[in-house]
């Protein structure tokens, strides 16, 4: 994801669900998001710190302890060859079967999915799992570090303008989504009614799927990598 807060907002409750079956779960956060809050109070040097552990108390929230931050500049993130090789890196590291990714699609329904970041972040990670992460050919130098080739199985996209056809019922732990983004008080603390807000989005999902009255979800377009 492109900044602290971005799978919490996106993603946490399925998260959830994937940490209690068991899963392992690793976070690769590009930015540290140096560029956001709203409290001039704060200097913005003490802002990617801060954030940096906001997110470890919201990964802490839905089970994840192996979070990792590339500390690339926040609100400047480009397409590039080194991002590309930085996401491969991790994806031969950790040697994924599922990838989280943004969309890099611009979502015409709402503004807040397309942050230029999100979109760049999400074309780089495409382009990081295939074909760089699985190529050992791909950046020698990560083969050089010992990392040989990995192939994922498969991509869960969040955010986008594209057809999210996969819900997952978040219901249950829905709690447990809220607390982390609490968790990111710089960025949510002026929200007089975030459960009301993350519930309309949650609910609205549920019903577009079919779900009965009264359930939450989170969705996401699933590609097969392989």
């Amino acid at each position: 994801m492109a900044h602290p807060d971005d799978v919490d907002f996106a993603a946490a409750g399925t998260v959830a669900t994937w940490t209690d079956a068991g899963i392992e779960v690793t976070y690769l956060i590009v930015t540290d998001g140096d560029a956001g809050g709203f409290d001039d109070d704060v200097p913005r040097g003490e802002m990617a710190p801060l954030r940096r552990a906001e997110q470890l108390a919201a990964a802490k929230c839905v089970g994840v302890t192996d979070v990792r931050f590339l500390g690339y500049p926040d609100g400047r993130v480009e397409v590039t060859l080194d991002l590309r090789r930085d996401i491969a890196r991790a994806v031969r590291q950790v040697r994924p079967d599922r990838v989280l990714v943004p969309s890099p699609e611009r979502n015409y329904r709402r503004m807040a999915p397309s942050h230029p970041d999100h979109r760049a972040v999400g074309s780089a990670a495409l382009d990081a799992i295939y074909p760089d992460a699985r190529n050992p050919y791909a950046f020698p130098e990560l083969r050089a570090e010992g990392l040989e080739a990995w192939t994922a199985r498969e991509v869960w996209i969040s955010g986008g303008g594209l057809a999210e056809d996969h819900l997952v019922d978040v219901t249950d732990v829905f709690d447990r989504k809220l607390a982390a983004l609490r968790s990111h008080v710089s960025q949510v603390a002026g929200n007089d009614d975030l459960e009301g807000m993350l519930r309309g989005f949650l609910s609205a999902n549920a019903a577009r799927g079919g779900l009965p009255e009264g359930r939450l979800a989170e969705v996401f377009t699933i590609v097969p990598s392989q």
